[in-house]
């Protein structure tokens, strides 16, 4: 009885983007930390700024500000630009905005689907 069930079943049908869904899951890993969350709020707040100003004013050890920047940096959430001897970091406002924008389509199309199959 089960396997007819499940053969005569109709499985809902979900179209995810599984690149961007990828990638997004990346990003939402790469801030899922507390620290992180600290020193990208602190980056928007201040806009454009180094990281010895994130690591003095955080208080925070250089080399794991170094090692939360780059993981930022790999998923391309931070930009940064040289000047000098130094680097700046910015958010990267449109790559979070996609991001957000790629996990609500899914939670939608999901949320859609649910509705579908339980009627």
């Amino acid at each position: 009885m089960l396997n007819y069930l499940t053969t005569t079943m109709k499985k809902p049908k979900v179209n995810i983007d599984n690149e961007k869904l990828q990638l997004s899951s990346e990003i939402l890993r790469a801030i899922a930390h507390p620290l992180r969350l600290q020193i990208l709020e602190f980056i928007d707040q201040n806009k454009k700024i180094n990281v010895n100003k994130i690591y003095n004013t955080l208080k925070l050890e250089q080399s794991i500000t170094s090692q939360h920047l780059r993981i930022l940096r790999d998923t391309e959430i931070l930009e940064t630009k040289r000047t000098g001897k130094y680097i700046f970091y910015s958010l990267n406002y449109a790559r979070i905005e996609n991001t957000v924008k790629s996990v609500n389509n899914f939670l939608e199309r999901t949320k859609k689907n649910k509705t579908v199959t339980s009627e």
